[in-house]
């Protein structure tokens, strides 16, 4: 059984500092804590998506990602050599990819943002995961992050991607594709 929160507030962050995993303190504005946080965003934009009718299946994939994203937060907040990501995680999103991709006609233009609601906010979720992974690339310069992360982050985004137009394919929604507007 976890840790229960029975008070919300410890005051500790007052002077602008967040606690890690691993009791130490950093800066809330410390490239660690942004990356957690868009992380956490991500988590949020994911658990909007969920709000919608959406079938089993992706329902299912979802939350489970959901709860990777919680992992990789806290493997974030912990000391390097503490992976909550594998490569398996990596692998479950590629598999995902490969059978949502699969009844989807093959690409020959730019896919606009838009169709139905859960694809907008597919691609909101997927800019939010492009944001995340910038962080970490980012992050890396100060901090170890694992290879494993680095993949799962940059699948996720390429799987939210191929589930946006797989939501408008399911709906019957052509792909809102980018035209070039020259005058």
């Amino acid at each position: 059984m976890g840790h229960r929160l029975s008070r919300i507030y410890t005051r500790t962050g007052d002077d602008g500092t967040t606690g890690l995993g691993d009791g130490t303190r950093t800066t809330k504005d410390s490239s660690r804590i942004a990356a957690i946080g868009t992380i956490d965003e991500l988590n949020s934009v994911i658990g909007l998506v969920l709000t919608e009718s959406l079938p089993e299946e992706l329902t299912g994939l979802l939350t489970d990602i959901q709860h990777r994203l919680f992992d990789l937060g806290g493997e974030l907040s912990l000391p390097p050599g503490n992976p909550l990501i594998s490569a398996g995680h990596t692998q479950q999103l590629e598999q995902a990819l490969d059978r949502f991709n699969e009844t989807l006609s093959p690409l020959k233009d730019f896919v606009l943002p838009g169709g139905t609601r859960s694809a907008a906010l597919l691609h909101i979720a997927r800019t939010v995961c492009r944001r995340g992974e910038r962080e970490l690339v980012s992050l890396k310069n100060e901090f170890e992050v694992s290879t494993n992360t680095m993949c799962y982050i940059n699948r996720l985004s390429d799987l939210l991607f191929v589930l946006a137009r797989w939501e408008n394919h399911r709906a019957g929604r052509p792909d809102v594709l980018w035209q070039s507007r020259k005058k």
